[in-house]
């Protein structure tokens, strides 16, 4: 399906969800939404005896849910091969080139490159020079890239991701549109598809129609220097941020007038957190959009970012549903809490990834099914400090 079809099908889907897949205001009933503060895979389910969630009805957008176009079955076999890479937040201890030759050797097709202290410091002097020595770097190795910018504290050493671009004071809101900015250059110079973003928390004391407005404004100068640059912003929903569902991801677009240099990233675990629909469904409705994917395991209702297996995500359906959309950006690894064993889970992920890719491929096809629960509130926050489990 062209993605002109699958815009006009989401949106036509729109008006006629089934009950199942139904719009669901911010006030329904919900699993709760917790967040894993421990670094390891640790079983929980939504109902555990750890610290929940009250999640309150929010005056934001609604969240939508839209029954996902389909685009028709390939035969098995002819779809496209995927291209899978590793977040480099997941190898937080090992040098830049030192984990790009990793990545090369276990057979990655690409990097997410997350701008950090640790890897291509944006902050720090002479990144030009820097920048052009990374980009021959990844042409020698053969890797494709994707910029990241979801360091914990890349701007101020004592707030996570802080300042955001929600941050009530204009100047702060400023240092983080000039950090997106700059990764927009970044993410050129290295020959990247796409610069990833999310919105931010919202800050205490702030209404929704504010913290809207404040994103609005703050990711302009951005979109319209990936406009410049030919790379597009994608804007990933984050559980617990202001922008936390596909659905708000397209009250986005809709408020900045749809521009051509908005796209989406799409988190495949985030989808099982949170979304109404399933992963694979997900892919299918975000296919128009989808200019960056990340990918682990996930619980519902549960934001821990997990190693492939421990969790709950059906991978075969969700790989066929991304190969069918013709995506054919990076498919990126995110287990930002496991870089103490990063090599170890950069060695396991590729080789279930690509069976899952495979097994894909010989199975018969069947619909992937819509959540039988509620999706989690708009914008139901974690109990991880500053409201996420990266």
């Amino acid at each position: 399906m062209s993605a002109e079809a699958a815009r006009a099908a989401w949106e036509r889907s729109r008006a006629g969800a089934s009950d199942a897949l139904g719009t669901q205001s911010a006030a329904s009933s919900a699993p709760t939404v917790q967040s894993a503060a421990s670094s390891a895979p640790t079983v929980q389910a939504a109902a555990s005896s750890g610290p929940a969630v009250q999640a309150a009805a929010s005056s934001g957008p609604t969240v939508e849910a839209a029954a996902a176009p389909h685009p028709a079955t390939a035969p098995p076999g002819a779809l496209p091969s995927l291209r899978f890479g590793y977040g480099t937040n997941g190898l937080a201890d090992l040098r830049l080139d030192d984990a790009l030759s990793l990545l090369a050797d276990l057979g990655y097709d690409g990097v997410g490159l997350t701008l950090d202290h640790m890897h291509l410091d944006p902050l720090a002097p002479d990144l030009a020079a820097r920048t052009r020595r990374v980009a021959q770097r990844l042409g020698a190795l053969g890797l494709g890239v994707t910029v990241e910018t979801g360091a914990r504290y890349v701007l101020d050493p004592r707030r996570k991701h802080g300042p955001s671009l929600l941050d009530p004071d204009p100047d702060d809101r400023a240092r983080r549109t000039d950090l997106l900015a700059q990764a927009v250059q970044v993410a050129a110079d290295l020959g990247a598809h796409a610069v990833h973003c999310f919105s931010g928390i919202v800050p205490e004391g702030t209404d929704s129609d504010t913290a809207w407005k404040r994103l609005t404004e703050s990711l302009a100068p951005v979109l319209d220097a990936a406009a410049t640059a030919g790379v597009p912003l994608a804007v990933e929903p984050e559980p617990g941020h202001l922008l936390a569902t596909l659905a708000d991801f397209h009250h986005l677009r809709r408020a900045l007038g749809d521009p051509e240099s908005l796209g989406l990233t799409l988190d495949i675990g985030h989808c099982q957190c949170l979304e109404p629909l399933s992963p694979a469904d997900c892919v299918r409705a975000a296919a128009p959009w989808l200019r960056h994917v990340q990918i682990e395991d996930m619980r519902r209702g549960v934001h821990e970012h997990l190693p492939f297996g421990e969790g709950e995500i059906d991978f075969p359906p969700v790989l066929a549903a991304l190969a069918a959309t013709g995506y054919q950006g990076l498919t990126v690894v995110e287990l930002p809490r496991h870089s103490h064993a990063g090599p170890h889970f950069a060695a396991h992920s590729l080789p279930f990834l690509r069976h899952a890719e495979r097994t894909a491929a010989t199975a018969p096809p069947s619909p992937a099914q819509a959540f039988q629960q509620t999706a989690p509130p708009h914008g139901a926050p974690s109990t991880a400090p500053q409201g996420s489990s990266r």
